[in-house]
Formats: structure tokens, C-alpha cells, sequence
């Protein structure tokens, strides 16, 4: 572990001990301070057994964790509706990467460097650092680390295809010889996996979503035109099934899982379900990042987790010791141990348990090198439903890829303007 690193958990531990002396003397007076986090479904039963050990540990201070939607945008909306009453009941979100600038927009979230000191990303590998630090503060430490992957058939290629076109060749000759029954799967359904996708698909043409001043929309592009185009020709080489348009993240895994296709796009949690006794693909899987045209660079989309402090909790001190301790090295070995999730501290991508564990884990820190932001806006969640909604008309059929994205932009560029973003010219 560097020299930052250290340092940061020294601090945390000078933290820890102030807080647990003082949680010591509300436990003799028999008052605990109860810390409450809202996380989705999944992180809730995940962190059960970790949240239970961090209460013996902590005399004095109880965490609890209120069990959210499945759904990211409806644990979204329910962290919303709270913090808009003015009177949250959480001290803690557990956020999706594209909340941060909304949420902080609207004052919901309070600044964590008094309390968790400057370098508290230390030891965080760089593709996980990003999206945490908004308007010059960090609101938001990394639990988990999320990007998507390329998965391919390692008994079917001898490597995976590294170009659009080469995606293309392989997956047809594949099943052309009668190996699969489909090329490629990935999320077509109209929602937030699709952006995703997509922001891949762009990268990899050589586009962008935004300009490099953030105030306006370039999806009628060149690039993003033949990123969309080739969505599309997916589905009409037969590549890609027509029912790609109703695929969200476990419909990919379903069809790729039992076998019926040569590649699939997914997130590193696929891996783990792809391994488990039975699976017809069990030890023939590899991931990598997804494919690039000339002009273009290998992306993926970043989707970590992360604690964030809501600016309405009365307890602030012991909030921050729960994200640090939650947060900790001994915390994301576990999760990665038990469950597979991908942690964000550089030093657990050498753990030779994890590695042992998981030998995807050294092509996962590649992908993270290759992480792509989806804008950092406070309206990321309405420029994100245009994109799917334009894209969604592309998929079916009922649009061509360079009106969908004309209008994606002109619609986009709407609401930047309407908001006092946008660029007027």
C-alpha cells in the first residue's frame, strides 16, 4: 500500500478512535446515535453481514440500512422524494455515478473533504476517481467499481475481435458454420443500459455526447450517426436478435449464459453467474473492453456505486466514520470474495486470494483504465431519456440513425438552452 494510502487510513483511524470514545459514553448513557443508509436492494443484502460486524464493533453508534428498489432509477426517485420533504430520514445514499451533479445542484449533499480529508480517494484507481468530485468538492466515496465489458467465447475464437467490423465477421462466420445461434447480445431496451451501450459504441466510433465545454449535444455527429447506424445493422444482418429491443442486462446474460451467442455486453457481475457449477459456459468466457473503429479508442462506460452524505443529517462525524468504515479495504475484499463485485482500491487488484478468485480481475483494472463518464450534468437524467428514446425508434426500425440523431441533439440542445446551459449560436 502507497504512502497516500496510508495516510488517508491513518486519518480514518484517528476518526474511528474519537468517534468510538465518544460513542462509548452515549452507550453508558444508554443513547445511541443511529446512523441510517438508503441503499438499493442488491447492496442491502450484500453489506447484511458487514453492517451487522460494524455494529459490534461500534458501541454507541448503530447503522441501519433501509432495503430500496432493485431499479436504479427508482431508488432515484425514492431518495428524491425524501430529500424534497426537506426532512430526509437518511444520513447516507448509496449513488449510481450520474446522481452526483444533480444531487448536488439541488444542496442535497454536503462536501466530505472536512471530514474524510483531502485524500480521501487515495489508493482509488484512477477510472474509479472520476464522478465522485463535482463543482470542486468531493460528495462521494467509491464502494464498488462498475464498466462495461465485452465477454466472448474463448472456445469458439482464439482472441476476441477488436473492431466493429471485425465483431461483425466473427459473429456471422460463427453462425454461418452453426456454432451459435446469434452473434452478439447486449441491453436494447429503452432505458438507462442502453445509453450506456451506447456511450461505447460512440467512444468507439470516435464521438462524444457532449462538447468538451459541456454546453452542447454532438449526437448528430458523423461518428455518433455510424455508432447508431451500426446498432442497427446488428439487427439486420441477424447478428443481433430483433428482440435485442427488449434486452436489459439479464436478458444478455440469459442468452449468452445458455450458450445461444458468441459475445455479449455486459458488467462484471456477469462474470461470476457465468462461472457457477452447471453453466454451459463455465471456463469458456474472457472479457475485455469493447470494440474501436479507426479514429476511435476502446470505452467503457464507468458505473461505480458510492456513498454519498446527505447535507439534512444531524449526524455528519458519524456518518463520514460509516462511509470510511464501509469504504475500507477489508470491506470491498469481502464483497469481492463472496459475491464478485469489482472493488475500486488499486492494491485488491494485486491480492493474490482475489486474483486467485477471480483471473479476470488484471483485465478488469485494463477496462478501468478505459472508463468513460456519461455527462456530468445536473441534467443528465433528461439528456439520458432523449438518447434512449431516439435510440429506441433507431432499434425497432421506426427511424433512421441520422434523423434519430438529429433529433436527439436538437431536442437535447433544448433543454441545455432552456436551463441557461446550453450554447445560444
Amino acid at each position: 500500500m502507497g504512502l497516500r494510502s496510508t495516510l488517508r487510513y491513518a486519518a480514518l483511524a484517528l476518526l474511528l478512535v474519537g468517534l468510538v470514545c465518544a460513542g462509548g459514553l452515549r452507550a453508558q448513557r444508554q443513547e445511541p446515535v443511529v446512523v441510517t443508509a438508503l441503499m438499493p436492494a442488491p447492496f442491502a443484502q450484500a453489506t447484511a453481514p458487514i453492517v451487522e460486524r460494524f455494529n459490534r464493533r461500534h458501541p454507541g453508534l448503530e447503522l441501519r440500512v433501509n432495503r430500496g428498489p432493485f431499479e436504479t432509477e427508482a431508488i432515484s426517485d425514492l431518495a428524491i422524494s425524501s430529500l424534497l420533504l426537506g426532512d430526509s430520514p437518511y444520513d447516507l445514499l448509496l449513488m449510481d455515478v450520474t446522481w452526483t451533479p444533480k444531487y448536488v445542484a439541488a444542496g442535497w449533499l454536503t462536501p466530505l473533504e472536512p471530514l474524510l480529508g483531502e485524500d480521501a480517494l487515495a489508493g482509488v484507481v484512477p477510472g474509479a476517481r472520476e464522478g465522485n468530485r463535482f463543482d470542486g468538492h468531493l460528495w462521494r466515496i467509491p464502494l464498488v467499481a462498475d464498466m462495461g465489458l465485452l465477454y466472448w467465447r474463448t472456445d469458439l475464437m482464439a482472441a476476441p475481435p477488436r473492431s466493429p467490423a471485425e465483431l461483425m465477421a466473427t459473429a456471422g462466420a460463427l453462425q454461418r458454420a452453426g456454432r451459435v445461434r446469434w452473434g452478439y447480445v447486449w441491453q436494447g431496451r429503452q432505458y438507462e443500459g442502453l445509453s450506456c451501450v451506447f456511450l461505447e459504441v460512440l467512444r468507439g466510433f470516435g464521438g462524444q455526447w457532449l462538447s468538451d465545454s459541456g454546453d452542447r449535444v454532438e449526437l448528430a455527429s458523423p461518428e455518433a450517426v455510424a455508432a447508431a447506424s451500426w446498432l442497427r445493422q446488428l439487427i439486420d444482418q441477424g447478428i443481433t436478435p430483433r428482440a435485442v429491443a427488449n434486452f436489459a442486462e439479464p436478458e444478455a446474460l440469459q442468452s449468452f449464459g445458455a450458450g445461444d451467442a458468441a459475445l455479449m455486453r455486459n458488467w462484471p457481475y456477469a462474470w461470476a453467474e457465468l462461472q457457477k457449477p452447471g453453466s454451459p459456459v463455465r471456463g469458456k468466457v474472457g472479457v475485455t473492453t469493447m470494440v474501436a473503429a479507426a479514429g476511435g479508442s476502446p470505452a467503457a462506460t464507468q458505473g461505480s456505486w458510492g456513498f454519498s452524505l446527505v447535507s439534512q443529517s444531524p449526524h455528519p462525524r458519524e456518518a463520514a466514520l460509516v462511509i470510511a468504515a464501509l469504504t475500507a479495504p477489508e470491506v470491498q475484499k469481502d464483497l469481492a470474495q463472496r459475491l464478485g463485485y469489482t472493488p475500486t482500491l488499486s492494491a485488491l487488484f494485486e491480492d493474490p486470494q482475489l486474483v486467485a478468485a477471480n483471473p479476470v480481475l488484471p483485465e478488469l483494472r485494463r477496462a478501468l483504465e478505459a472508463t468513460v463518464l456519461r455527462p456530468l450534468s445536473p441534467l443528465y437524467a433528461q439528456l439520458s431519456d432523449i438518447l434512449q428514446r431516439q435510440l429506441s425508434e433507431v432499434i425497432t426500425g421506426e427511424r433512421e440513425a441520422a434523423e434519430g440523431m438529429e433529433r436527439a441533439q436538437s431536442l437535447s440542445n433544448q433543454v441545455l438552452r432552456a436551463s441557461g446551459v446550453g450554447a445560444r449560436s
